[in-house]
């Protein structure tokens, strides 16, 4: 090889590095855009689905719609706390006429009060008052960044304290989230709950936010996630101060006090039920599992709604 071919050929090599260390970072930079601002980016727009591939039938959808228009019209309380770190959250109060117990609903990522909540709503509105929350950054609360539990886990505790002052502790308080709104109250549950948290009910959670960013990553985009990973962290705590690796569900499992009902489809396209399994497995309290065939993402409920209120009825009895 002569000396002008070694050189041409170490250019283009230095090249390619350099476009490669580019590509990196931008696509790193862009799955962060994607998966934390508040505001996703605008090619994001409608094409949620090639993130969680989710799809649903003709029946849900019009269910999905008709319940969430249905709860969002409700005579809710409009309530409003502020955050561990000084972030305004906002909620939403339906009270019932004769409540056996109080229900702190916590939706997911990129979800909404009314929208995640809207098929079950009816089922809870006779026997429960329930406080839907806004997760930081979602909908009505402040915040710039989705933290995917991080720092939404310590929300979770400011939470039960406003509900605490409001109705004392006559009442159990029972902690329900989806997606990762599962996720951030099994995280909050080695934060020192307080006594009137009787149980948790974690519907398609999963493990890690460092797990789902992975497993969205390689799964639904069929990228290598082990190529930006770190760029992605890195990014994640520049923007919040955080890393998607500091903590995990399966930690916080370890140290869970508190009863807890797991629930999980087995035809989940977006947090894959094997996450559940093993959240179920990491925890030390008692605990029950409720896993519904053929169900995808957040739709145990709609698949089989008698199973599902039987399980949760005797949660409930044995909790309350």
């Amino acid at each position: 090889m002569t000396l002008t071919s070694f050189l041409l050929f170490f250019g283009i090599a230095i090249l390619m590095l350099i476009l490669f260390i580019f590509a990196t970072y931008f696509i790193a930079r862009l799955l962060c855009d994607v998966a934390m601002n508040r505001i996703a980016p605008k090619f994001m727009k409608d094409r949620e689905s090639v993130l969680t591939k989710i799809t649903g039938s003709d029946a849900f959808v019009r269910e999905l719609f008709n319940k969430e228009r249905y709860l969002s019209r409700e005579n809710t309380e409009q309530v409003e706390i502020v955050g561990y770190d000084g972030t305004r959250l906002r909620g939403h109060l339906l009270e019932a006429d004769e409540p056996k117990r109080i229900i702190i609903a916590v939706h997911g990522w990129r979800g909404s009060w009314s929208r995640d909540f809207g098929i079950v709503s009816e089922y809870f509105k006779n026997n429960s008052t329930v406080l839907y929350v806004e997760q930081r950054a979602q909908q009505g609360s402040d915040g710039e960044y989705i933290t995917f539990g991080i720092c939404e886990r310590y929300d979770i505790i400011e939470w039960i304290k406003w509900v605490v002052k409001r109705f004392s502790r006559e009442l159990p308080i029972y902690l329900l989230g989806v997606s990762m709104g599962a996720s951030t109250v099994l995280m909050s549950s080695n934060l020192g709950l307080d006594a009137a948290v009787h149980g948790i009910i974690a519907d398609s959670g999963f493990t890690a936010p460092d797990d789902i960013w992975s497993h969205v990553v390689r799964h639904n985009l069929h990228l290598p996630y082990r190529l930006y990973k770190r760029r992605a962290s890195a990014e994640c705590k520049r923007r919040t101060g955080h890393t998607p690796l500091e903590c995990s569900t399966l930690d916080a499992m370890r140290g869970c006090t508190t009863p807890v009902l797991f629930v999980h489809g087995t035809d989940d396209s977006f947090v894959p039920v094997e996450m559940t399994y093993e959240n179920y497995k990491a925890c030390n309290a008692p605990k029950r599992l409720f896993v519904v065939p053929g169900a995808n993402h957040g739709m145990s409920y709609f698949v089989d709604k008698s199973g599902y209120e039987s399980e949760i009825e005797r949660f409930f009895c044995q909790y309350d």
